[in-house]
């Protein structure tokens, strides 16, 4: 397929996991490619591994001013966009007694305040007919333990989503939001989970999904570009949740 040719299309967070998967996807359903990455090393580790066909701009997610730096570049180098997928995001799981300020704010600022802002700047280049995805997640749908803060940011997220939605209507942009739940991606890692307990971990949180496994992030990356495309086309504040039956399935025990 190639769905996406001569087609520009912008992928905040790749340089691993669901944002890396879905640049992929993009790349070969024939899309010219921009993505971001939070540090100069995760820059330039991700244009050495991805080369020339795709590009990689530094965006710190907690500088709102190199957030409107990025879309000046976009605009000044490439124009116009025809997809932006708001997918760069922190998750930060603790219980209620263990939160302070500076991390709440953190999740807040990365997860809701960036990609608001950013989405804002990039305005003038969104092109009539231009697509936006939100990645979410499905711990906005639900109560999980240690999720309150995280599943807040992501609810919080959805929420402006369909509101873009609706105010973008006349300009003849879609807005939808994606899903996803447990999904193989450097997580752990970033939770801080020992490698010797990682096992451990992924047989707990499996044990939860009634499909039985970890979702792939290849699987998110499919549902991002579908509703980028324009078999979507009739699809505007719409919520898709990809997360292997955690939320809308009761596995029979």
């Amino acid at each position: 397929m190639n769905r996406f040719e001569n087609k520009i299309a912008l992928v905040t967070g790749g340089s691993s996991g669901i944002g890396r998967r879905t640049v992929e996807r993009f790349v070969a359903e024939g899309a010219t490619v921009i993505t971001t990455g939070s540090s100069p090393a995760s820059v330039e580790r991700t244009r050495t591994e991805l080369g020339d066909a795709v590009t990689v701009l530094p965006a710190d997610a907690l500088d709102l001013a190199a957030q409107r730096r990025l879309a000046a570049t976009i605009a000044e180098r490439f124009g116009a966009l025809d997809v932006v997928v708001l997918n760069a995001g922190v998750s930060d799981w603790r219980p209620l007694e263990q939160w302070d300020e500076a991390g709440f704010d953190r999740v807040f600022d990365v997860n809701v305040k960036a990609p608001f802002f950013l989405l804002q700047a990039l305005l003038p280049q969104l092109r009539r007919g231009a697509a936006v995805v939100v990645t979410a997640s499905n711990s906005a749908l639900g109560g999980f333990p240690g999720g309150s803060v995280y599943g807040a940011s992501k609810a919080a997220i959805s929420l402006m989503a369909r509101s873009w939605a609706a105010e973008l209507l006349t300009r003849g942009i879609r807005v939808n939001v994606v899903h996803p739940g447990p999904t193989d991606t450097p997580l752990f890692a970033k939770l801080g989970i020992p490698a010797e307990h990682r096992e451990a971990a992924m047989r707990d949180v499996v044990a939860g999904v009634p499909i039985g496994r970890m979702g792939d992030p290849a699987e998110i990356a499919a549902a991002i570009a579908f509703l980028a495309s324009d078999e979507a086309a009739f699809a505007s504040g719409s919520e898709l949740v990809v997360d292997g039956g955690v939320t809308r399935v009761h596995a029979a025990g």
